[in-house]
């Protein structure tokens, strides 16, 4: 599907790690080199022509994100160096100051470190406590589990909607009604979900959200962070600069702007939201739920091959979303890694920094399979082929 869009994939070149960073569709680079060869300049900035145009495109593109999570207000969609930023930000900008000493956070053991490690800090800042939610027996999130690990303390749940390494897609709609029910704000990572599924902000009642562009074909160093206008009002900013200030003076008075600017300090990637707006275009008239159907027939698909091959282990073959966890018995995953490399298939190959989740799975290090779009069941026979080679444990020696 739109492989032509792509030049990598005319290399031969058979790309399966699309959950660290997917490729880029020919559109990005146009539309960044377009910026930065006719109108470079600072958005928000200048009085002077081209830099009116490019604070027009990279409104553009908070427009076109409005759109596609069916938010509100342009207001409550702030743009950051990526999802880490965004989740970072809401953590130390909101939650510091709306938390108290003994509050639980409600987490999972399956979570990226980009979830787990800012609310480790918090909670030594802050004294909370930190509890996770049972996995079930697939190593997923059910709603059940969620009740069952709600007390009367818990205050927040921080949770991915598709986990990076299970790749289960979790109940994100109940969990938020459960949690509302009971005055609990969550906090969604849709850095695996965004770029796969439609995603309805209002309809899932979703309080934060935070995503990565790069992930979803577009550029590095561009993230979002969403967030209801009455919360948002109410997140301070925690890096502080040109842009995100009304006025200040010699007595240290200050006063901040409004959402988005007071979270956009300093000079942003105005090149890469640009590109980013060309991207999500390219992707809505995709499809979301195209590319969602489509993405659930390949892994099945791949699960089937790989299943062929006794000496493979999948880990999640139940969930829905495109990852596949898995290794070759016998040989450590980043070894299986380096192999396919010598057939110009790419994986990933660790923990995925999901390194606590070795105490669900008791596996330490898996290799990674994750699909987008534009891969083909042709690719996954391939990999199937090369990973049942008879001589693989000799090649990689």
């Amino acid at each position: 599907m739109h492989r032509e869009d792509f030049n990598v994939l005319g290399t031969g070149v058979i790309y399966f790690d699309n959950g660290a960073t997917t490729l880029k569709p020919k559109i990005l680079a146009e539309a960044i080199s377009d910026y930065y060869n006719n109108y470079s300049s600072n958005a928000h900035r200048g009085d002077y022509q081209m830099s009116i145009k490019a604070s027009s495109m990279y409104e553009r593109t908070r427009e076109l994100i409005r759109r596609l999570l069916n938010a509100d207000k342009m207001s409550e969609i702030a743009f950051t160096s990526g999802a880490t930023d965004s989740i970072n930000k809401i953590v130390f900008g909101y939650f510091r100051y709306h938390l108290k000493k003994g509050d639980e956070v409600l987490l999972t053991k399956s979570e990226h470190a980009s979830t787990l490690l800012p609310w480790f800090e918090l909670a030594d800042e802050l004294g909370l406590s930190i509890k996770y939610i049972d996995l079930d027996d697939n190593h997923e999130v059910t709603i059940d589990n969620v009740k069952r690990a709600i007390t009367s303390k818990t205050r927040v749940i921080s949770i991915a909607h598709v986990s990076n390494v299970m790749g289960d897609i979790r109940p994100i709609k109940e969990i938020n009604k459960i949690a509302h029910e009971k005055g609990i704000l969550v906090l969604v990572d849709g850095a695996q979900s965004v770029p796969h599924m439609k995603i309805d902000v209002k309809d899932l009642d979703i309080d934060f959200l935070a995503f990565s562009a790069h992930k979803m074909c577009g550029p590095t160093g561009v993230g979002v962070l969403y967030g209801k206008s009455e919360l948002l009002k109410e997140l301070r900013p925690i890096i502080f600069g040109g842009g995100m200030n009304a006025d200040f003076s010699t007595d240290g008075t200050r006063i901040y702007k409004e959402m988005p600017d007071k979270l956009e300090a300093g000079t942003p990637n105005v090149a890469g939201v640009i590109g980013f707006g060309y991207v999500i275009e390219y992707l809505m008239n995709i499809g979301f739920d195209k590319i969602h159907e489509y993405e659930k027939e390949l892994k099945k698909y791949a699960v089937s091959k790989l299943k062929e091959n006794p000496n493979i282990t999948i880990y999640n073959e139940n969930s829905e979303s495109a990852v596949i966890a898995f290794n070759y018995e016998g040989i450590f995953p980043q070894d299986v890694a380096i192999y396919l490399d010598k057939y110009n298939i790419c994986i990933r190959a660790g923990n995925h920094c999901a390194k606590i989740l070795k105490e669900e799975i008791h596996k330490k290090n898996t290799c990674r399979a994750s699909l987008y779009f534009y891969n083909t069941k042709e690719e996954i026979d391939k990999l199937a082929e090369v990973l049942a080679n008879p001589n693989i444990k000799n090649e990689i020696i």
